[in-house]
């Protein structure tokens, strides 16, 4: 037998005994297996192949479609030279940062050999994705999509649509993400413009139905995630309008749009309801705020359509940076609309509770040794031989820092530091997200959703809370931070672990702009944490550790 089937077949007896004695599921389960690999696809206009990884085949990765608490069990076998690791952006993994997937809190995944993730997206819908962490991998593809559907009897505010296409959409690099890509950046350089824009894997692409399904007069669900690694994207559909439904699990105001900007990490569901001639019609992502556009395009196509799609595409919006500001801040909470369990969304009452600490984070691009680095408040973070999840559980010093990274800016030289910020379980704090560059940025927690309350111009002060919106703001994982402008979010500390806030370019977080944030208690038990896993790999200062 071959070895890979070998391990393939105890990897399932094992998932099997991890799945009946877990102390974590209480509802029904889904395995999944990835095989993850590295091949050829052709990618631009389908005449030149690329090397990318992917998962069972497939490029983009296999769509995971569960419902909400279900009890996702993923073996995941890495057939790759490299060590490797999944991420899952958006999922809470609430109690749970044994799962996250990241070099924090998981020793990666050795070649030729495999891990089995166990965990829930708990109390969540909506359109979610799940990526490498490791290395450069992400410039390489093996990504996919993670939609997660209500339970029965628990209602969404729209009808149910008459179908669901879900488009991973980002920016490309046609250069190899090692050999140049992770070099140049390894080097001290700064990666250069993309090459292209491709939507599920291809620079055009097409949607269509049989008779039953895609006709003029029904309306159709769109899943639009923005997988690529620095550039915003705006999405638009020749000749139809968009109704935004949710925006990465909450449910919000069903505002009409012409187009959308989907900034790096960030989802959106929309409806579309197919009112025109029955002709094919562009589907278009293309990138914003770059002097160069990056543009791909699909076809929407009308069931019984003849006719082709005609005439120039669709145009990006006129509107720029405020215009997109002003975009962002008409995204409203649905109040009245139910979450993933029957009750609604704004039963939180976020904006009277108060807060026990505020932490400005400033992102910076200081040079540390002649080489591009990326930094937050003056600190560049580098990853640790261990990772810090296994450090904490194990009590072995020396591996991260608690007080390297200030929660203010302080203007001080640039440094490196495996920087954690301690903080308290149950903590409520505001982060306020300070760009003072002219790039835009993207920051994500994982574990977590959080209110984005506010946007604004230049320098916040506290005098910008009057600004605030604390009735009906939305919650979300991940938010832009406009160029020379911030973003103020709130955030309820109740998911107990050791979590990556981390910019969403994948450049800025690879050289440094990211940290951990420790929520920690003094009560250890199952109401607060799981255990640590019994099949958890174990590196660094960890080798040899009980667990």
């Amino acid at each position: 037998m071959a070895p890979f089937l070998l391990l393939e077949l105890l990897n399932r007896l094992v998932i099997l005994a991890l799945l009946l004695g877990s102390s974590s599921f209480c509802d029904s389960g889904k395995w999944v297996w990835f095989n993850v690999s590295e091949s050829f696809r052709l990618l631009f206009f389908r005449v030149i192949p690329y090397q990318v990884i992917l998962i069972n085949g497939q490029f983009p990765g296999p769509q995971l479609d569960v419902v909400t608490n279900d009890n996702l069990v993923l073996n995941l076998i890495n057939k790759l030279d490299v060590p490797f690791l999944l991420t899952w952006n958006g999922i809470k993994q609430r109690k749970n940062s044994w799962q996250d997937g990241v070099l924090g809190t998981n020793c990666p995944i050795p070649p030729g050999s495999n891990y089995t993730y166990n965990f829930q997206p708990k109390d969540q819908i909506g359109s979610f994705t799940y990526f490498p962490s490791t290395g450069f991998h992400r410039a390489a593809g093996g990504y996919g999509a993670i939609n997660v559907y209500q339970r029965p009897r628990i209602p969404v505010p729209y009808a149910t649509p008459d179908g669901d296409f879900t488009l991973l959409v980002g920016d490309w690099y046609k250069t190899g993400h090692k050999q140049a890509l992770q070099a140049s950046l390894d080097s001290g350089k700064s990666l250069p413009f993309p090459d292209g824009v491709l939507i599920n894997g291809h620079s055009q692409a097409t949607f269509s139905g049989d008779q039953a399904t895609l006709s003029a007069g029904k309306t159709y669900k769109f899943r639009v995630s923005n997988v690529g690694l620095k550039n915003t994207l705006n999405f638009r559909i020749q000749g139809h309008t968009m109704k935004l439904i949710e925006v990465e699990g909450s449910h919000v105001v069903q505002n009409m749009y012409d187009s959308l900007d989907v900034h790096v990490g960030q989802s959106v569901n929309v409806l579309v309801t197919l009112n025109q001639a029955p002709k094919d019609y562009y589907i278009v992502a293309s990138t914003r705020f770059t002097p160069k556009k990056l543009v791909a395009s699909g076809v929407l196509h009308y069931t019984n359509s003849k006719t082709p799609v005609s005439g120039p595409l669709p145009a990006e919006p006129s509107y720029q940076l405020h215009g997109s500001m002003e975009q962002a801040r008409t995204y409203r909470w649905n109040l009245t609309a139910n979450a993933a369990r029957p009750n609604p969304q704004g039963s939180f009452h976020y904006g009277k509770i108060t807060t026990t600490k505020t932490i400005v984070l400033s992102n910076s691009a200081p040079l540390i040794n002649g080489k591009q680095r990326y930094a937050v408040n003056g600190v560049s973070y580098v990853n640790a031989d261990t990772p810090l999840k296994l450090a904490d559980y194990f009590n072995i010093p020396g591996v991260f820092s608690t007080s390297s990274l200030q929660t203010v800016p302080n203007g001080g030289a640039a440094t490196v530091a495996t920087s954690v910020i301690p903080t308290s379980l149950h903590d409520f704090i505001e982060v306020v997200f300070q760009n003072d560059e002219n790039a835009m940025q993207s920051w994500h927690l994982d574990g977590y959703d959080f209110w984005v309350v506010g946007f604004g111009s230049g320098q916040w002060a506290p005098a910008k809370r009057s600004t605030y919106n604390l009735v009906d703001a939305l919650t979300r994982h991940t938010t832009q931070v406009y160029p020379n402008s911030w973003t103020a979010i709130l955030v309820s500390l109740d998911n107990q672990g050791m979590w990556n806030m981390r910019s969403a370019i994948w450049e800025r977080q690879y050289l440094g702009q990211q940290f951990y944030l420790r929520v920690w208690s003094a009560v250890q038990s199952l109401a607060n944490e799981y255990f640590i896993p019994t099949n958890a790999l174990l590196c660094g200062k960890a080798v040899g550790k009980s667990h």
